[in-house]
Formats: C-alpha cells, sequence, structure tokens
C-alpha cells in the first residue's frame, strides 16, 4: 500500500514540475517546432554530430537573452519593442524591420510546419486505410486545413493560461518522445566527443544548416515574445529568481530534446549514407534498425513538436504588433483576429502548391538569423541603461554572454548570406 502512495506521489510530483512551467514553456514551443526536428534530422543523418558545437552555443546564448529580456521585462516593466521605440535612437524604424523580418520567418516556418505535420498525419492514415495512397495531395490538404481551422478557433476563445497548457501537453508529449526513441537507436561516443569541436561541414549546403541551426535554436522570437509572457502570467519583480530559473531550464531542455534527435537521425541514417531529404525518410530508414514501435514514437514526437510550433508562430505578428503599439496584447482584438486569420492563409501555401516542407522549413530557418543581431544590440543597450534598468546592474557575466551572442549572431548572419548566395 505505501509503495503505490509513494509511486502516486512521485507522479504527482513530475506533474507539478510539468504544469509549474512558466514562459519558458513557450520558449520550447517556438524553439522546437518541425523546423527545429527537421534540420537536427537532416544534419544528424547527413553530417553525423558535426554540428553539435553549434546546438550547445546556440543554446547557452539563448539562456542568456531569455534571462536578459525577462529580467529587462520585470524590473523596467516594459515590454521589448516598445522599449525599443521609446529609449533607442532611430527605434521607431529598427522596431518596424524587427517585426517584419521575424514575422517573415516565422509565417514562412509556418508554411512548413503545417505540410510536415499534415503529411505525418496522412502516412499514419494511409498505413490504416490504403485507399487514401492515391490521393495523398487532396488529403494531405484536408488535413492542413482542418489542422489551421481548429487553432485558428483555440486562437479566438483562449488567453494566455489557455495557451500555456495546450503547450506544456505538445511539449511533454515531444520531449518524451525524442528521449525513448534514444533508447532505440544511438550514435558512438566518438561522435559526440568530436561533435563538441568547432567545424563547418565543407559540402554543398553545410553553411545553409549551420545558419538553419541558428536559426532555429536561437530564434529572435524567443526573446522579443518574452516579456509579454511574462506579463501574461502575472510575474513581478518579486519573480526574479523564479525568471532566472525558468530561463535556464528552457535552454538546457531546448538542447537535450534537439541533440536526441540529431542523436536518433546520427545513429540511424549517418553511417548506412542515408541522408533525409523528404518527410518519410526517417521513418523508412529507422523502420528496419529500430522496429515499428520506435517509428511510431518518434513521429509522435515530431508531430508534437509541429502542433506545438504552431500557436507560437500564429501567435507572432500580432504579438509583436502589440508589442510595438502599447505592451499590451488583446486577444479578443479585431486586429488580433485579422493579423492571426492571415497567417492562417499564409500557413496552407505549402500543402495548396503541394511544395516541399523540408526545403521550406530549412530555408525558413535561415531567414531567421538576419534580425538576431539586431535583437542582441537592442537588448545590450537597454539592460546596461541605468535610469530604465532603475538601478539594477547588469552582471559582467550576463554582459559577456550577451556581447559573446552578438559576435556569434553576426557571424552566422554573414554565413547565412553566404549560404543563401550559394542556394540561389
Amino acid at each position: 500500500m505505501s509503495t503505490s502512495k509513494n509511486k502516486l506521489s512521485v507522479i504527482k510530483k513530475i506533474i507539478a514540475i510539468i504544469l509549474g512551467f512558466g514562459p519558458g514553456i513557450f520558449a520550447i514551443g517556438y524553439t522546437i517546432g518541425t523546423g527545429s526536428v527537421t534540420s537536427m534530422i537532416v544534419a544528424g543523418s547527413t553530417y553525423g554530430m558535426q554540428l553539435l558545437w553549434v546546438l550547445l552555443l546556440s543554446c547557452l546564448f539563448s539562456g542568456v537573452l531569455m534571462f536578459a529580456y525577462g529580467n529587462y521585462a520585470l524590473i523596467s516593466g516594459e515590454t521589448a519593442l516598445y522599449g525599443f521605440k521609446k529609449h533607442i535612437k532611430g527605434g521607431k524604424i529598427l522596431a518596424i524591420l524587427i517585426i517584419i523580418g521575424i514575422s517573415f520567418g516565422q509565417w514562412n516556418s509556418l508554411m512548413g510546419i503545417l505540410g510536415i505535420s499534415a503529411n505525418i498525419i496522412y502516412e499514419i492514415l494511409a498505413m490504416y486505410f490504403e485507399g487514401l495512397v492515391g490521393f495523398q495531395y487532396e488529403t494531405v490538404l484536408t488535413i492542413a486545413i482542418l489542422i489551421i481551422g481548429v487553432f485558428y478557433a483555440l486562437m479566438l476563445v483562449g488567453k494566455y493560461t489557455f495557451f500555456e497548457k495546450i503547450l506544456v501537453i505538445f511539449v511533454t508529449f515531444m520531449g518524451l518522445s525524442f528521449i525513448i526513441s534514444l533508447f532505440f537507436v544511438y550514435p558512438l561516443p566518438k561522435d559526440v566527443i568530436a561533435g563538441l569541436i568547432p567545424s563547418v561541414p565543407s559540402v554543398p549546403g553545410g553553411k545553409m544548416m549551420v545558419a538553419a541551426f541558428v536559426g532555429t535554436t536561437m530564434a529572435a522570437a524567443t526573446f522579443l515574445s518574452r516579456p509579454l509572457f511574462i506579463r501574461g502570467k502575472g510575474w513581478t519583480i518579486d519573480n526574479l529568481k523564479q525568471q532566472k530559473q525558468d530561463s535556464i531550464t528552457a535552454a538546457i531542455l531546448v538542447f537535450i530534446i534537439s541533440a536526441s534527435v540529431m542523436a536518433v537521425a546520427c545513429g540511424a541514417l549517418f553511417h548506412q549514407g542515408q541522408p533525409v531529404t523528404k518527410v518519410l525518410d526517417m521513418a523508412n530508414t529507422l523502420e528496419p534498425v529500430a522496429g515499428n514501435l520506435a517509428v511510431t514514437i518518434f513521429f509522435f514526437g515530431t508531430l508534437s513538436a509541429g502542433l506545438s510550433s504552431i500557436f507560437p508562430c500564429l501567435l507572432i505578428a500580432p504579438l509583436l504588433l502589440a508589442d510595438y503599439q502599447s505592451g499590451e496584447l488583446d486577444t479578443s482584438s479585431r486586429q488580433f483576429r485579422i493579423v492571426t486569420f492571415i497567417a492562417c492563409l499564409v500557413a496552407l501555401i505549402v500543402p495548396i502548391f503541394g511544395a516541399n516542407p523540408i526545403e521550406m522549413q530549412i530555408l525558413s530557418q535561415v531567414f531567421n538569423v538576419f534580425v538576431l543581431p539586431i535583437v542582441v544590440l537592442g537588448i545590450i543597450l537597454m539592460v546596461n541603461n541605468k535610469k530604465i534598468m532603475k538601478g539594477y546592474k547588469t552582471s559582467i557575466f550576463v554582459n559577456v554572454g550577451l556581447f559573446s551572442a552578438l559576435l556569434f549572431s553576426c557571424i552566422i548572419s554573414y554565413n547565412g548570406i553566404l549560404a543563401l548566395f550559394d542556394f540561389l
């Protein structure tokens, strides 16, 4: 009897930890979508663990930036773009450029996310209903319309706490699915160690993949939206310690989940010389190695990753607009309904035209890196302004992290420009 009670108390503690997640859950939702999963799978299957160092640095800098933006929000009482517009010379133009750049990148990502999620559901259905095989385009498009329709309906009735609870469910399933997959296939220890030594694959598409990695794990949208989500959570200056822990936890989880996906792809596909180019390549090659169960678990995780990213991607444009205008997000406003509806229409472009969602996802992640240096520079200026921070001094450690993140983002943006020229 006592054993069963102990088991129940452990389960209750785990559920309490999961439900106790703060705005960091949105950081995971933004960061690990099918864009991130796609990038990790393609990288792991094509280059092994060679880009693990990029992932590690991206997650480290992401943690620092989440912490900095969170502290700025709690201490100043302002949101990011509103603060840029108010306190930085030329900040108004800067904020508008950021809104355009991030919305473009996230909406591009949304197209790929919906395309991949609809394809995964189609493939699962096709396994049980063979009659659907000849109607892939029609089925995928119908599924995509249903998914985006349901999410739009949820957006119209939801508040912060509602979005947070749904994301907690998807992110938990996603994380567990990918970590469990590691028990079926895993890379060699020497591959993992070698992946921590900085190097760029000297092959076509290598630079593109590095830029995509940073674009998906160090996403500007994650940091800019954090002050609004912190406000939605109801946190105040008394929650500074909680905010710090939330940032660290989110960054660590992003690294563990993303590295697990890359490791599974490396263990299953890299040494067989089977790079992934289509959504189902992963399933077809995992099956003989690990069996149907592993395929089901992995694809359930990928689907959860996609669905967990639709909410944040639909939210980003109205979030940034609200941030710029007043720092308050009104989910019942006409502006919110119109902007999210436009985002839903944009999301259907890939399913309607039948484009390859894998290519769209990687390309959209590359676009994300171009806004990153501006977003990092903006917060450096803000958190080091004594007037804005009301006497709170930003530590040397955080400043070293922020300036290192700025240098890293500039190098990656330059790398992204070269990658795009090679692609075009």
